[in-house]
C-alpha cells in the first residue's frame, strides 16, 4: 500500500513540474484534480466536462482485492459560499476480490452526495461525501450497503 502512495506522489511530482506552457489554475473553479480520498483509502480523478457536471474515478485498493467506480457528478454552487459546490449523481462499480481462499468479482450500481471546496489562489480541492451502493452478483456481498464514501484531497490543474 505504501509503494502505492509513493508511486502517486512522484506521479503528481512530475506532472506538477512538467505543465510547461500551460498556467495554473488559481481560480475558486478547476477543470482537472487528482488526489487521494480517505476513508476508504483510494486515489480519485474528478474532471468538469461541463461548469456543472463532472466525471469522477476512484481506485480502491484494499488487503483483499481492489474496486475501480466511476461517477457521473451533477455540480451547483452554494450562494454566499465562493468555491463550494453541492454535487449528486449517479454512478457504478466493479470489483475483484480473493477471500477465504475464493476469488470473485463484483459489480454495482452507486450514488454520490457531496460538497467539493476549491481554495482561491491555491491548487488544492477538498470534497467530503457519502456513496451509498447496491452490490450485484457476489458470494460474500450482495446488497446495499452505505458504508462508503469519505474525504478527498486533491491537485487541482
Amino acid at each position: 500500500m505504501r509503494r502505492i502512495y509513493l508511486l502517486f506522489a512522484v506521479l503528481t511530482f512530475f506532472t506538477a513540474t512538467n505543465l510547461k506552457a500551460q498556467e495554473m489554475n488559481t481560480s475558486s473553479s478547476y477543470t482537472t484534480a487528482i488526489g487521494l480520498k480517505f476513508g476508504p483509502g483510494a486515489l480519485t480523478v474528478k474532471h468538469f466536462i461541463d461548469d456543472e457536471v463532472a466525471l469522477e474515478g476512484i481506485g480502491y485498493f484494499a488487503e483483499h482485492g481492489f474496486r475501480i467506480t466511476g461517477l457521473y457528478e451533477f455540480h451547483h454552487d452554494i450562494s454566499g459560499a465562493p468555491g463550494l459546490k453541492w454535487y449528486v449523481g449517479p454512478g457504478a462499480h466493479v470489483g475483484i476480490y480473493s477471500y477465504a481462499g475464493n476469488s470473485f468479482s463484483t459489480f454495482g450500481i452507486d450514488g454520490v452526495l457531496g460538497l467539493d471546496y476549491k481554495f482561491e489562489g491555491a491548487p488544492i480541492n477538498l470534497s467530503v461525501d457519502w456513496q451509498p451502493y447496491f452490490e450485484f452478483g457476489s458470494n460474500y456481498y450482495n446488497g446495499f450497503y452505505g458504508d462508503q464514501g469519505g474525504l478527498a484531497i486533491r491537485y487541482t490543474f
